[in-house]
């Protein structure tokens, strides 16, 4: 089933961690496999939040010698972005095995990726300027604690919450999908893609990556790979709806906008809310109201809709 939600502030910033956090928790009885945020923060120029694992949660259980391996997957990390005059700012452990690093970098972010990932076990989960992608199995209250994430201020994010039907439950399964390599890419899907694998195949022949076998991983790349080539993002929303077949809802967020875009049978829900000062989209209205204290009309985009805002 899976729950979606967005929001973003149209006068300046807000305390973004939280009111996601609050949004997804209202949501968890659509999904309570895991929880994922893509929230945005103030970009500053040539700093970066690299966000990346060296193990699944479910990994600690195989005993002591896990414990040693993720340890020295770390060092390996660290060694692998100074061999690339990559400067370390700011580095800490959000889990055992998941980490957030802020960074300096002045190089090619797909030799960045790459070079990381060639480490047994890592998996960059985001690269951003502004973007921090967090996704971890459980309920948005446990992620959100587990991460710290009700103190992050920012502009907008976006969000899910997964019941597992076609593959694993597991990090690399959990929505957001960060579109590697690209720098604040992140999108949420509620739906299915039916033409998944001849897309994925087209792409990949074209040299984009899949890091799972999760069709909602698709809509990133997709959606990167426009932009990349020019497209608007409103252009890409527009052509999804045109060239992907299913049914399906889906959120995406770049370093300053905030997309949505609806399939032709509508099929998968959607409630949107608008004011002055912010907009906020969920699969349910119980979400939004959970950071609104008012009253407040909503109201259900149509099929094929596509809508973006921008910070």
């Amino acid at each position: 089933m899976c729950g979606i939600a967005g929001l973003i502030h149209r006068q300046g910033t807000g305390g973004i961690g939280q009111e996601m956090t609050d949004m997804l928790q209202a949501l968890r009885h659509r999904g309570p496999d895991s929880t994922g945020f893509a929230i945005y923060g103030v970009p500053v120029q040539n700093q970066y939040v690299l966000r990346f694992k060296v193990a699944e949660q479910e990994d600690l259980a195989s005993g002591f010698k896990i414990h040693d391996e993720i340890k020295a997957r770390r060092v390996s990390v660290d060694e692998r972005l100074k061999t690339l005059d990559v400067e370390i700012i700011e580095s800490e452990a959000a889990t055992e095995y998941a980490f957030r690093y802020l960074i300096s970098y002045n190089g090619d972010m797909k030799r960045l990726a790459d070079y990381v990932e060639d480490v047994e076990g890592a998996e960059i989960l985001s690269v951003g300027n502004a973007l921090e992608l967090i996704k971890d199995l459980g309920d948005a209250g446990v992620v959100s604690g587990q991460y710290k994430l009700g103190g992050f201020n920012g502009t907008h994010g976006i969000g899910h919450t997964r019941m597992a039907t076609e593959s694993d439950v597991d990090i690399r399964s959990a929505h957001p999908y960060w579109a590697y390599p690209y720098n604040d890419i992140s999108v949420v899907h509620n739906g299915q893609i039916t033409n998944y694998w001849n897309m994925r195949r087209q792409m990949e022949r074209a040299g984009q990556r899949f890091v799972s076998n999760c069709d909602s991983e698709l809509l990133a790349v997709y959606t990167a790979s426009n932009l990349e080539q020019g497209a608007s993002l409103e252009d890409s929303l527009k052509r999804s709806i045109e060239e992907i077949d299913g049914v399906f809802t889906y959120l995406v967020a770049t370093k300053n906008e905030l997309g949505m875009a609806k399939d032709t049978m509508a099929a998968k829900p959607m409630v949107l809310y608008e004011s002055d000062d912010i907009v906020a989209l969920a699969s349910e209205e119980v979400a939004i109201r959970s950071i609104v204290p008012h009253e407040i009309d909503t109201w259900d985009p149509y099929d094929e809709e596509v809508r973006v805002w921008r910070t």
